[in-house]
Protein backbone atom coordinates (compact mmCIF):
# COMPACT_ATOMS: atom_id res chain seq x y z
CA UNK A 1 0.00 0.00 0.00
CA UNK A 2 1.40 3.82 -1.10
CA UNK A 3 1.00 7.01 1.01
CA UNK A 4 -1.75 8.76 -0.78
CA UNK A 5 0.02 11.65 -2.50
CA UNK A 6 -1.26 15.67 -1.43
CA UNK A 7 -0.58 19.18 -1.65
CA UNK A 8 -2.14 20.25 1.06
CA UNK A 9 -0.60 22.60 3.65
CA UNK A 10 -3.68 23.23 5.89
CA UNK A 11 -3.94 26.75 4.71
CA UNK A 12 -7.65 25.79 3.43
CA UNK A 13 -9.37 28.96 2.84
CA UNK A 14 -10.82 29.72 -0.77
CA UNK A 15 -9.78 32.93 -3.62
CA UNK A 16 -13.01 34.38 -4.07
CA UNK A 17 -11.38 35.61 -7.46
CA UNK A 18 -10.19 32.54 -8.73
CA UNK A 19 -11.65 29.66 -6.85
CA UNK A 20 -8.60 28.32 -5.83
CA UNK A 21 -7.25 27.16 -1.96
CA UNK A 22 -4.53 30.00 -0.76
CA UNK A 23 -2.19 26.79 0.26
CA UNK A 24 -2.69 24.36 -2.10
CA UNK A 25 -3.99 25.75 -5.40
CA UNK A 26 -7.02 23.20 -5.89
CA UNK A 27 -10.73 24.05 -6.36
CA UNK A 28 -13.20 23.15 -3.59
CA UNK A 29 -14.24 20.43 -5.94
CA UNK A 30 -10.54 18.63 -5.96
CA UNK A 31 -10.25 19.07 -2.64
CA UNK A 32 -13.49 17.18 -1.93
CA UNK A 33 -12.58 14.60 -4.13
CA UNK A 34 -8.72 13.56 -3.93
CA UNK A 35 -9.63 10.29 -1.93
CA UNK A 36 -11.64 9.02 -4.80
CA UNK A 37 -8.77 9.86 -7.55
CA UNK A 38 -6.87 7.68 -9.37
CA UNK A 39 -2.89 8.39 -8.44
CA UNK A 40 -2.43 9.40 -12.38
CA UNK A 41 -5.39 12.21 -12.16
CA UNK A 42 -3.72 13.72 -9.00
CA UNK A 43 -0.28 13.70 -10.20
CA UNK A 44 -2.23 15.81 -13.52
CA UNK A 45 -3.70 18.50 -10.96
CA UNK A 46 -0.62 18.65 -8.95
CA UNK A 47 1.19 20.02 -12.06
CA UNK A 48 -1.37 22.24 -12.67
CA UNK A 49 -0.87 23.84 -9.10
CA UNK A 50 2.39 25.90 -9.54
CA UNK A 51 0.27 27.68 -12.18
CA UNK A 52 -2.42 28.50 -10.30
CA UNK A 53 -0.91 29.40 -6.91
CA UNK A 54 0.87 31.98 -9.38
CA UNK A 55 -2.66 33.74 -10.39
CA UNK A 56 -4.21 33.83 -6.53
CA UNK A 57 -3.11 38.14 -5.62
CA UNK A 58 -3.89 37.55 -1.97
CA UNK A 59 -1.24 35.56 0.14
CA UNK A 60 -2.13 33.35 3.34
CA UNK A 61 -1.43 35.64 6.62
CA UNK A 62 -1.48 33.23 9.31
CA UNK A 63 1.72 31.19 9.71
CA UNK A 64 1.40 27.50 7.48
CA UNK A 65 2.42 24.26 8.54
CA UNK A 66 5.30 24.13 6.57
CA UNK A 67 6.64 27.13 7.81
CA UNK A 68 5.98 26.38 11.29
CA UNK A 69 7.97 23.23 10.97
CA UNK A 70 10.65 25.07 9.52
CA UNK A 71 11.12 27.48 12.29
CA UNK A 72 10.84 24.66 14.45
CA UNK A 73 13.57 22.72 13.19
CA UNK A 74 15.59 26.00 12.60
CA UNK A 75 14.62 26.73 16.40
CA UNK A 76 16.21 23.05 17.81
CA UNK A 77 19.40 23.35 15.63
CA UNK A 78 19.94 26.66 17.16
CA UNK A 79 19.50 25.13 20.92
CA UNK A 80 21.56 22.08 20.19
CA UNK A 81 24.43 24.51 18.78
CA UNK A 82 27.30 25.06 21.52
CA UNK A 83 27.91 28.64 22.23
Amino acid sequence: MSTMISPCILVCSIDDKTGYCFGCGRTRGEIGGWMGYADHERREIMNALPARLALIERKPRRETKRQRLARDLARQEQEQTPA
